[in-house]
């Protein structure tokens, strides 16, 4: 007798899924309340942009909906007087 693989009612092999355990983010600002968001600080909003100067979603970041909300209000007005750029840079 030849061994045989598990299959199920359709003929194909079975395979185990294996559940991926993902950490809940938790947003920073909620964490610590002496970090302020300011449009002037720009080099605490390149974190929440990527290199092509896209702002960085939620679930990504793990900031909360309120927290998303304010950042993406101050990226948008350091991008409106330059201090943030609206593209990445074309290397």
């Amino acid at each position: 007798m030849t061994p045989t693989t598990p299959a199920t009612a359709n003929g194909r092999k079975q395979v185990k899924k294996r559940k991926i355990f993902h950490r809940r983010k938790v947003c920073r600002f909620c964490a610590d309340s002496s970090i302020v968001i300011d449009y002037k600080d720009s080099k605490s909003l390149r974190y929440f942009i990527t290199e092509r100067g896209k702002i960085i979603p939620r679930r990504i970041s793990g900031t909360c909906a309120k927290h998303q909300r304010t950042l993406t209000v101050a990226i948008k007005r350091a991008r409106t007087i330059a201090l943030l750029p609206f593209v990445g840079s074309m290397d």
